[in-house]
């Protein structure tokens, strides 16, 4: 897990070539101004959603976690606060291959970061992370997702 501002993103293209062509992205796109869709920028191996999700307390929030899929997840509206706990440390949970992603319950993260507009958290394959957890009712939210 990587928490830093959206500045820093180049210092870290040297942990995945992707990261290069989102800061490209970054560049050219306001992010604030996209509606909520999904955006290809590479095919499967690169996109982002643009999102509205309901922002929930650290008890409702679930822990996921993705195989084949790195996420940048970066708040655009208001400060979110993402759960963490490391994979080797979950339960065993079913993996859904379709959507690349384990939901794993109830299961509360062991520690938590609030990343504010112009900040990120980079999630990787080993890191169980619970998105959303925020005092707002709604956070719009950027996700871009990377092939692992």
């Amino acid at each position: 897990m990587i928490i830093d501002t959206l500045d820093n993103l180049g210092k870290y293209v040297g942990l995945n070539p992707l990261f290069a062509d989102v800061t490209e992205f970054l560049k050219q796109h306001d992010l604030n101004t996209m509606e909520a869709g999904k955006y290809p920028i590479k095919g499967d191996d690169l996109f982002v959603n643009i999102t509205v999700a309901k922002g929930c307390t650290p008890e409702a929030a679930v822990l996921e976690t993705h195989v084949r899929m790195i996420d940048i997840q970066i708040p655009l509206d208001t400060a979110e606060t993402f759960g963490y706990t490391p994979l080797g440390d979950l339960p065993p949970f079913d993996y859904n291959a379709e959507k690349d992603i384990t939901k794993y319950g109830t299961t509360l993260a062991q520690t938590y970061v609030t990343c504010r507009p112009g900040q990120m958290a980079i999630f990787f394959p080993q890191d169980g992370h619970a998105p959303c957890i925020s005092e707002s009712a709604e956070i719009k939210k950027a996700i871009f997702k990377v092939k692992a």
